[in-house]
């Protein structure tokens, strides 16, 4: 067991791990050899950024949705396994805890989001909101900019897809039950674990369970399609949640679910062995293993198809038991469908009046 196992309270990784893009390297020197931990700046930063382009086109088979847009680069959530910790390094940050404390925030999304809409190469697609960070994560409530761009999607009859484990969520209700009504909006909440001690060592800095599902009842009451999704999956931690999770998010509304596998990419296998160091060193191993097995050997797999599912036998049990929860709770795994059909530019629709 680590001498000091968390170094940094409310935070899911405890160091800066090296970004491959630099040559330099932080590291801490004493007169006397004596190793102390580097001090680093505790409080969240953030970092605006005025991009030119916010829509990005998806090129794989294992994202539902064709396009993708983050208001945010980095997040405060800290979830010590997330696969976009990767993505900070080209900002010239590291996966660790740069990506929990360094924020990066694009005020004129919605204003981009507009301009690119209104191009007339734009073919109405449903985008996906949240494909790397959290839009509601704790600055939104602040900042407001996933809410403005609510409002220039509702404006646009453009469909989306939310995935959040925010309860911020529902500060957006009107706006979503409007988009609702028009079938432009579903909502997927995230569920990893209903172990509020797990919760607070895995996601630091998110809402409970309790919360989320609380949340999935407000929306699905709204009348606003609402699923969860039991993500990710981590064998020998949390992979025997999986009926209980999906028993209560059903019962709270939940009309679909979904899962992934935990994959370690990049700078991410070298947090999440950390974590383990500090948080459950006996279990180490054995998870370790758990999650090379469902990868062929690796602690992650870049193949489409098989790096968000897995494979294998142990990816076989879980599999079945996740049907076997779905169909017992859900009775069978909706299908919501946005509708593009009536996506319109509100600019040409009042020139058109004249």
């Amino acid at each position: 067991m680590l001498k000091d196992p968390v170094i940094f309270r409310g935070r899911g990784a405890q160091l800066n791990t090296h970004n491959r893009f630099l040559k330099q390297v932080y590291v801490q020197e004493h007169p006397e050899v004596i190793d102390e931990p580097l001090t680093l700046e505790q409080r969240t930063q953030y970092f605006e950024e005025t991009p030119k382009k916010l829509i990005n086109k998806v090129d794989s088979p294992d994202i539902p949705l064709p396009y993708s847009m983050n208001p945010y680069q980095g997040c405060e959530h800290g979830c010590i396994y997330c696969y976009a910790r990767n993505t900070h390094e080209y900002w010239n940050f590291s996966a660790g805890l740069d990506f929990e404390r360094k924020i990066i925030i694009k005020k004129n999304a919605a204003e981009v989001l507009r301009e690119e809409l209104m191009k007339g190469s734009w073919k109405p697609e449903p985008i996906m909101l949240s494909g790397n960070t959290d839009c509601y994560q704790p600055v939104e409530r602040k900042l407001g900019i996933t809410r403005s761009m609510l409002e220039v999607l509702l404006s646009f009859r453009q469909p989306v897809a939310i995935i959040t484990k925010n309860n911020l969520i529902l500060r957006d209700l009107d706006l979503l039950s409007k988009m609702a009504k028009l079938k432009l909006v579903k909502v997927m909440i995230s569920i990893t674990t209903l172990d509020e001690s797990l919760r607070q060592k895995l996601e630091p800095r998110t809402v409970t369970a309790a919360e989320r599902l609380r949340v999935i009842r407000e929306l699905s009451e709204a009348g606003i399609p609402t699923g969860v999704m039991n993500a990710p999956i981590i064998p020998g931690l949390n992979s025997t949640e999986i009926p209980a999770v999906l028993k209560e998010a059903a019962a709270a509304g939940a009309i679909t679910a979904g899962f992934t596998i935990v994959r370690l990419n990049g700078k991410v296998s070298e947090l999440f062995s950390d974590w383990l160091d500090r948080n459950y060193p006996e279990k180490k191993q054995k998870i370790l293993n758990h999650i090379r097995e469902a990868h062929g050997g690796k602690l992650a797999d870049s193949r489409f198809g098989t790096r968000m599912k897995g494979e294998g036998k142990m990816i076989e049990s879980i599999s079945q038991l996740f049907s076997n929860s779905v169909h017992k709770y859900f009775g069978k795994n909706n299908r919501y469908d946005l509708d593009t059909s009536i996506f319109q530019r509100p600019g040409l629709v009042q020139m058109k009046l004249f």
